[in-house]
């Protein structure tokens, strides 16, 4: 009796060990982004491409289980931190990702780093949040807002404009993105104008640039206000009169699908583009095809790289966040491959990476591409990274 009472102990014993193995909890990750209003799709694609990849690895990171907690922050400063409140609050979660837009960016992050949260940044990356005030506990994987524009500007310059009208919206993104391009073009800029987040007419705007007659313009037009600006462009007669330099938030292949011929000739600079030949970015292409059968954007890369990289870092600590000394330690070693081929951390977590001429052009089908032309900045970072001391 004494034998079969220690057999059926140890049996229990042995039962109790495994469970916690067999019932881990996945760990929570939220996501505050933008799915709705006219940069929606840019939220859905930033969601679906770190989806994608948590398929891919069924239904884990790095080998370890997570659950995608999704909130339309619905581009308000307001409810993006109400979101961020109940999930650091009400669900526990300490890893964030997801944000778009500058604005929300601004008012939402510094709650969850105040609170010991973790953010990685998909997109959104405003120069606060780069140089002096930059935080060990914040990430971002796509670019800082500056260094795109900067590529634009440097752009500019290698086309031999001479003379620019810069239009963004009055925002920090915005603001970002004009500094950004006059730090780096060597011209004159004879003209700017800030729109707003929700504008549909640029009627105004183009009358200014008609009356300025500049070499080129430069605008920052994110998602549907993109749309927007380039039909009325083209309608405007100004399309084949004066040329336009952006950076990718202003032209992707949705943005190109809705335009079409709008935005031939058009030059634009960017980190990725669909036609990048190495192998992570053809098979997540391809991944991306059969998952959603649409056109895969700059968001839906940004989205599945932050996935991959969150994911690189959750395996070298064993899915631990409660540490983040230890996650920032794995977080900076970018053990992944990015779908933009060369990738690593600045000394203020933002990327060090090459920026690419694009250019509108007719595709073998005759209907506008967005094709790769030449590489304009190499392992480039941002104005920012000096000024920070982590």
């Amino acid at each position: 009796m004494a034998s079969l009472r220690f057999a059926t102990a140890a049996l229990i014993g042995g039962l109790l060990a495994a469970q916690p193995a067999l019932a881990q909890a996945p760990l929570k990750i939220g996501m505050i982004t933008s799915l709705s209003g006219p940069g929606g799709y840019l939220g859905q694609d930033i969601r679906d491409g770190f989806k994608l990849a948590i398929t891919e690895q069924g239904g884990k990171l790095g080998g370890v289980p997570v659950e995608l907690l999704v909130e339309d922050d619905g581009v308000k400063p307001g409810q993006g931190k109400q979101i961020a409140d109940r999930m650091l609050n009400n669900d526990g979660v300490k890893l964030f990702t997801g944000i778009v837009f500058s604005n929300v960016a601004g008012a939402t992050v510094p709650d969850i780093l105040d609170a010991g949260g973790i953010y990685v940044s998909p997109n959104a990356a405003p120069s606060t949040f780069a140089g002096k005030d930059c935080n060990p506990n914040y990430y971002t994987i796509a670019w800082q807002n500056d260094s795109l524009h900067e590529s634009a500007g440097q752009n500019a310059t290698e086309l031999g404009y001479k003379t620019a009208f810069l239009v963004a919206p009055n925002y920090q993104a915005g603001k970002d993105a004009l500094a950004g391009f006059k730090r780096m073009f060597k011209g004159k800029i004879v003209g700017e104008a800030y729109t707003s987040l929700d504008q549909t007419d640029f009627a105004a705007e183009l009358a200014q640039i008609r009356a300025a007659n500049p070499d080129v313009v430069f605008q920052f037009e994110p998602g549907g206000l993109g749309i927007a600006f380039l039909r009325q462009y083209a309608q405007a007669g100004l399309k084949d009169k004066i040329p336009m330099v952006v950076a990718a938030p202003s032209l992707d292949q949705v943005t190109l699908a809705a335009v079409g011929d709008a935005a031939m000739g058009l030059n634009v600079t960017s980190h990725w583009n669909t036609d990048f030949d190495n192998q992570a970015n053809k098979a997540f292409i391809a991944a991306w095809q059969k998952a959603y059968n649409r056109p895969a954007t700059y968001y839906a890369s940004q989205g599945y790289d932050t996935a991959l990289a969150i994911g690189a870092a959750l395996k070298a600590t064993g899915g631990k966040v409660d540490d983040p000394a230890a996650f920032r330690k794995a977080m900076l070693k970018a053990d992944f491959a990015s779908v933009r081929g060369n990738f690593k951390f600045g000394n203020n977590q933002h990327p060090i990476q090459d920026w690419w001429a694009l250019k509108v052009v007719p595709g073998a089908d005759g209907k506008p591409a967005l094709v790769t032309q030449r590489k304009i900045l190499s392992n480039y970072g941002d104005s920012f990274a000096k000024d920070c001391k982590l």
